[in-house]
């Protein structure tokens, strides 16, 4: 069974940065996607940022050229560096590993935004 623990969330002022961290523990073969969701209060789940094996990272437009996500393989972690934070990127955050075909979740972080 793989579990997922992430942190580094909290309360940041607009323009300040956070790192999230996901930590996978179990049994883990290979890993072939990590991701980044969220989900704001009163709205749906979103993909923020995507990285497969073998791949490039991919992100929504709404955070490009501020959020960077990276994987390292040796720690089984996963990473989301949030820059120039922005009110609207206040929600719950979610990390998401696919592993062969099976998808786990994170409990989720709270990023808060707002001064």
């Amino acid at each position: 069974q793989v579990q997922l623990v992430e942190s580094g969330g909290g309360l940041v002022q607009p323009g300040g940065s956070l790192r999230l961290s996901c930590v996978a523990s179990g049994s883990i073969p290979s890993v072939n996607i990590v991701a980044w969701f969220r989900q704001a209060p009163g709205k749906q789940r979103e993909l923020v940022a995507v990285f497969a094996a073998g791949g490039r990272p991919q992100y929504v437009d709404s955070v490009k050229g501020r959020f960077t996500i990276s994987r390292d393989n040796a720690k089984n972690t996963v990473y989301l560096q949030m820059n120039s934070l922005k009110p609207e990127d206040t929600a719950v955050y979610y990390c998401k590993v696919v592993i062969g075909t099976t998808p786990y979740w994170g409990q989720g972080t709270q990023v808060t935004v707002s001064s």
